[in-house]
């Protein structure tokens, strides 16, 4: 088997992006630049082909994944609808990756709502995680996005991240389901949630 099949070998197996320096010790190559140019090549020969497959890298490392052209077929076959985050979910998402390391507080107060729904489920989908404490009084716990948003977004690293305004017209044209009114204002249209960079206040909770 030549080096570029077990390359894609290596790729197909793995459950978490593989790092240079790791594709390098597996390959036994003497340096670097002669395993990035195999990853290259991999990538450039999957592509002219017209394969299902492509090199992504992401997260610090590679993998292989289905092309997106591919999805609408996946998706068919696997008869589900993927999963989305709320809109809500998104904005206090997109605040964390900008502005991490940040407290829940600090969250709010830029949300001006509660987000503990919200926060659950970003742990809970692994999206964000636990970097520590603050040192300040009560030792609030920092949060930051973890491996697994750059590989659910598809970034190498936090220098991928769009614009503010990018990430505003990304929430709208998302599809994302909108934040739900609360009790006390559910007999009256609810005002569209504020984007991550404004500030406004707002009552009641967060959906989830």
């Amino acid at each position: 088997m030549n080096r570029h099949g077990v390359l894609e070998a290596l790729l197909f197996v793995v459950e978490e992006p593989l790092p240079l320096v790791r594709l390098q010790e597996v390959l036994g190559d003497e340096d670097l630049a002669t395993t990035e140019a195999t990853v290259r090549e991999l990538a450039l020969a999957l592509e002219n082909e017209g394969r299902g497959l492509m090199v992504q890298e992401v997260a610090g490392g590679f993998r292989l994944a289905t092309r997106p052209e591919a999805h609408p077929w996946i998706q068919r076959l696997q008869q589900i609808k993927p999963a989305r985050l709320s809109r809500a979910a998104l904005e206090t998402l997109a605040i964390i990756a900008y502005k991490q390391p940040i407290t829940r507080a600090e969250i709010e107060a830029i949300r001006g709502v509660a987000v503990d729904g919200v926060m659950r489920t970003l742990l809970e989908r692994g999206l964000v995680r636990m970097l520590g404490r603050k040192a300040e009084a009560g030792r609030p716990i920092l949060y930051g996005t973890s491996s697994e948003f750059l590989e659910h977004f598809g970034f190498k690293d936090l220098g991928d991240l769009p614009s503010l305004r990018e990430i505003d017209e990304l929430i709208g044209a998302s599809g994302a389901e909108p934040a739900r009114p609360n009790a006390n204002t559910a007999a009256e249209p609810s005002p569209a949630p504020p984007s991550p960079s404004e500030t406004g206040a707002a009552e009641g909770g967060e959906p989830s």
